[in-house]
C-alpha cells in the first residue's frame, strides 16, 4: 500500500494517537508544521517545518499530497484540494471529509466569515474530549483497513 498519512499539525490534537495507529498498519506519517511548534521526531513519523505565515503549512501538504493518502486536517480548503487529489480526509475528531459534505462546509465557512466581518460571531467549536479522541482512532484505523484491503495489484 503506497499510502502515508499526512498532518496539518499545527493544531492537531491527535498527533500521538496518528503515530501508534499508522505504526500499527506499517503506514508513514509526514507531520507538517510551522517553526512554532515543536513536533518530536519518531520512527516512521517525518517531520517539515515551514515558515509561520498562515497559510504555509496548508500550501505544503497541498503540493506533496498524492493519490491514496490519507490527510489529517481541520482546514475546508485543504480538504478540498485534498479531495480533488483522491486522498481521503478526516478531521481531528474523526470526521470525514468528502464530496457529499465539502461544498456544504467550505458555504458554511463563507458565510460565518461574512457574519463575522459585519459584527456577527459563533460560538467557537466544542472542547476536545477523550471520545472525539476514541472516536479518531476508530475511524482512523477503518480508513487503513479498508484502504489495505482494497490494495489493486
Amino acid at each position: 500500500m503506497n499510502t502515508r498519512i499526512v498532518v496539518d499539525g499545527d493544531s492537531c490534537p491527535v498527533k500521538t494517537e496518528i503515530v501508534d495507529t499508522a505504526a500499527k498498519f506499517g503506514v508513514g506519517v509526514l507531520m507538517v508544521s510551522s517553526y512554532d511548534h515543536v513536533i518530536k521526531q519518531a520512527r516512521g513519523v517525518t517531520v517539515v517545518q515551514v515558515d509561520r505565515s498562515q497559510q504555509s503549512a496548508d500550501l505544503y501538504i497541498a503540493n506533496h499530497i498524492a493519490r491514496n493518502d490519507v490527510v489529517v486536517t481541520q482546514d475546508y480548503g485543504l480538504a478540498a484540494i485534498a479531495l480533488a487529489k483522491s486522498c481521503r480526509i478526516l478531521s481531528p475528531r474523526g470526521d470525514e471529509y468528502h464530496s457529499g459534505n465539502i461544498d456544504y462546509l467550505l458555504e458554511r465557512r463563507h458565510h460565518h466569515a461574512k457574519a463575522r466581518r459585519g459584527g456577527r460571531y459563533f460560538k467557537g467549536p466544542k472542547p476536545f474530549t477523550d471520545e472525539d479522541r476514541k472516536k479518531f482512532i476508530q475511524v482512523l484505523s477503518k480508513v487503513l483497513r479498508d484502504m489495505q484491503e482494497n490494495v489493486q495489484f
